[in-house]
């Protein structure tokens, strides 16, 4: 029986925090065939998911190794991109494109956490048969409401995406990596869920059920970064988000963990390179 709520809660969803502070939204813009040669590129911080159902598909990318696509899979982006897609010029190749707008921009954990590029054959995707068909059913259908639905789909299968990244560890370093870990993903939800707790390290070991030097040492291999770094650049991402949001910076220090404005300034400072009121000021003028 487990007696400790955030234990019990950090073993529930590893990404509901995530997407609940950082949500992400997908907008269709593309359901047919394409043909020949076509370039993409991605808005300046957004990403970019492809589903591609029959044909095959040359993908070139500027200074780095292509690929050569010939079964159903998925191309996902999570950041803006330049590529081309070579297909045959009379079968083409049928696919359904989406961008993903992950909200906070190159501070979305979702986003930083993710390689720059992933390919996967559809069929290796766990449990996404039936969302697949309907997405595609939908997408290169004619019924009313088609795009909204389409969109919510796409966020459906990112989701199963990033399930299955961590199932199968294929994300070394990182968030995810860590996330992957049986134990270790029980002190990253904590900190995710309850970043305003005052988090020892003492603490996150005994919510992971480790000792404090296991802890220690298998947090920084898994994840690259110590258990009170990973907290610190979290605290910053949160109060990037409350910044944008036009947030006071005295509410924003009681959220984040931080027991006064001139503390959460002297952090904020050290990891951007601005106090927070210059970095809202600068992300106002872009």
């Amino acid at each position: 029986m487990i007696n400790s709520p955030i234990l019990a809660e950090a073993c529930t969803d590893r990404l509901a925090a995530l997407f609940v502070r950082f949500p992400v939204r997908a907008r269709t813009f593309h359901s047919g065939a394409l043909c020949g040669i076509t370039d993409f590129a991605a808005p300046e911080d957004r990403g970019q998911i492809h589903l591609i159902r029959n044909g095959g598909v040359q993908v070139l990318h500027p200074g780095r190794p292509g690929l050569q696509i010939d079964v159903p899979s998925l191309l996902l982006y999570p950041r803006s991109a330049s590529r081309r897609f070579v297909t045959d010029t009379e079968r083409g190749a049928d696919m359904a494109c989406a961008e993903l707008d992950f909200e906070g921009g190159a501070t979305n954990p979702v986003a930083a956490a993710l390689p720059d590029v992933i390919c996967l054959p559809l069929q290796r995707i766990d449990g996404a048969d039936g969302v697949l068909k309907l997405l595609f059913e939908e997408a290169f259908g004619t019924n009313c409401g088609r795009h909204a639905l389409v969109d919510r789909l796409f966020e459906v299968v990112l989701i199963q995406v990033l399930r299955h990244l961590m199932e199968t560890k294929q994300v070394n370093g990182g968030m995810l990596a860590g996330m992957s870990h049986p134990k270790l993903r029980k002190a990253l939800v904590g900190m995710h869920e309850q970043p305003e707790r005052d988090w020892s390290l003492d603490a996150l070991a005994s919510v992971a059920g480790m000792s404090r030097s296991v802890f220690a040492g298998a947090f920084r291999r898994a994840v690259g970064c110590t258990p009170g770094a990973y907290l610190q650049a979290w605290r910053v991402r949160l109060t990037q988000r409350a910044l944008l949001q036009g947030r006071s910076l005295q509410t924003i220090a009681v959220d984040v963990g931080y027991g006064s404005e001139a503390a959460l300034s002297r952090a904020f400072s050290s990891a951007c390179g601005l106090s927070p009121r210059a970095w809202r000021r600068a992300q106002s003028a872009d």
